[in-house]
């Protein structure tokens, strides 16, 4: 079989939902090494990354370079004599057709507004290069391939799909030390999870935080922007406004299995996690529907218009309070609906579609 190599830049960045992709399906192709059902594996690293979670793939450490400068320069040298696979967006232009790359999805182009300039025109020139170079081009959900075959001039049959698994929620036991913290009660409390880019939509819940006050609720925000990435759009504020920060994944799993719901405003997304980390752990989702989060979510959530539409957020959480049975039937069906996503199968379906060997494509 054909090696391939993972490029590790994951290793060295802050954990957001695309390096959570890269290390959990790395992981899963670990264990795959492990039971002896996955080709010759390498993980080439940066000098110093961590790698200690994937004891069962050879793991490479080096260069002097940093960041962009690594992957460009010294990783596409390394990896030669395998299949180069990246999982995080970004890919070494000199590996050629030796390659494939997640890409995922296409918001650089879609919502430029989110975006800081450099950050949207060094994403924008890299993945309109990369398969002209040859690469292998994939992406997570249906969605995405449409807007990246539409943005990039690409057949939609070029573009692979590798959709996210949910269950690494359930790794850690729930750490409620966070909900007595920040002062909140099981079920009292709507849950929200994303950045502070303009396309996440929280700047517009001024409403469902305005029901939950009268209610007597609250409403706890997780999660912080990098703002060497997006534009900050706002947080929404009052008086029911819990902001929770960066929280682990213990924390999360508490927070999840203690809400009344998780409330998903993006108007923008190329898969769409949260909603589908909170199904796993039992919480109800109501959600924008737009972006590939229909895809994830199906018959399994509430749906309301992502901006401007009859169909507000406040008129989805007004029926989850008013009808009864009706949280409960969306934690059955949300359960059922995430037991169909994994990232053992997400490892799989990447090994299916990564590309020809070396010699093949030269």
């Amino acid at each position: 079989m054909t090696p391939i190599a993972v490029n590790g830049r994951f290793l060295t960045q802050r954990i957001t939902g695309v390096q959570r992709f890269a290390s959990e399906v790395t992981g899963a192709l670990d264990r795959m090494a492990a039971e002896g059902a996955c080709p010759p594996a390498r993980l080439l690293a940066p000098a110093g990354a961590d790698a200690s979670a994937f004891p069962h793939l050879g793991v490479e450490r080096f260069g002097r370079l940093r960041g962009q400068a690594w992957e460009q320069a010294e990783l596409p040298r390394r990896a030669r004599g395998s299949v180069l696979v990246s999982l995080g967006n970004t890919a070494p232009l000199l590996a050629g057709g030796r390659q494939a790359v997640v890409i995922h999805d296409a918001g650089v182009f879609d919502t430029p507004e989110s975006y800081s300039a450099a950050f949207r025109a060094w994403y924008r020139a890299l993945h309109r290069a990369l398969p002209r170079g040859g690469a292998r081009v994939l992406t997570v959900s249906e969605f995405s391939r449409g807007r990246l075959a539409h943005r990039l001039r690409l057949d939609p049959d070029r573009i692979g799909v590798v959709p996210e698994g949910g269950e690494h929620i359930l790794r850690e036991a729930a750490d409620t030390s966070v909900l007595a913290r920040h002062g909140l009660e099981a079920r009292r409390f709507a849950l929200v999870v994303g950045t502070r880019a303009a396309h996440k939509g929280l700047d517009g819940l001024a409403e469902v935080a305005a029901l939950l006050a009268a209610r007597g609720m609250r409403m706890a925000v997780a999660g912080a922007a990098d703002p060497g990435v997006f534009r900050n759009a706002g947080d929404p504020d009052g008086a029911a406004v819990v902001a929770l920060g960066r929280v682990t994944d213990a924390e999360l799993r508490a927070l999840y299995e203690a809400a009344l719901c998780l409330v998903f405003p993006s108007r923008y997304e190329g898969f769409g996690l949260p909603p589908l980390e909170a199904m796993t752990c039992g919480c109800p989702v109501l959600a924008a529907a737009s972006g590939a989060v229909p895809e994830v979510c199906g018959d399994a959530a509430l749906w309301f218009d992502a901006a401007g539409g009859p169909h507000r957020p406040v008129g989805a959480l007004e029926r989850l309070l008013r009808e009864q049975g009706l949280a409960e039937d969306l934690r059955r069906r949300g359960l059922e609906r995430a037991a169909r996503f994994s990232w053992h199968a997400a490892a799989e379906r990447l090994l299916a579609l990564r590309p020809a060997p070396p010699e093949a494509v030269r």
